[in-house]
């Protein structure tokens, strides 16, 4: 069990390609990237402001 050869990486790279076809691999990263930036505006939206200070008067 040593390292994987070129030819090892080629004939997964073929069956990645005939698997999922040369299209559904762009709109698969595609996918993936809205989701990630989905992600981080849902963690950005999760943080609390603390730059807004509430201020209660006394009447």
């Amino acid at each position: 069990m040593g390292s994987f050869s070129v030819w090892h990486w080629l004939i997964v790279l073929v069956v990645v390609l005939l698997m999922f076809g040369r299209g559904k691999i762009p709109e698969l990263m595609g996918d993936v990237a809205k989701g990630i930036k989905s992600f981080k505006k849902g963690m950005a939206d999760d943080v609390p402001d603390e730059t807004k200070v509430v201020e209660h008067r006394a009447d």
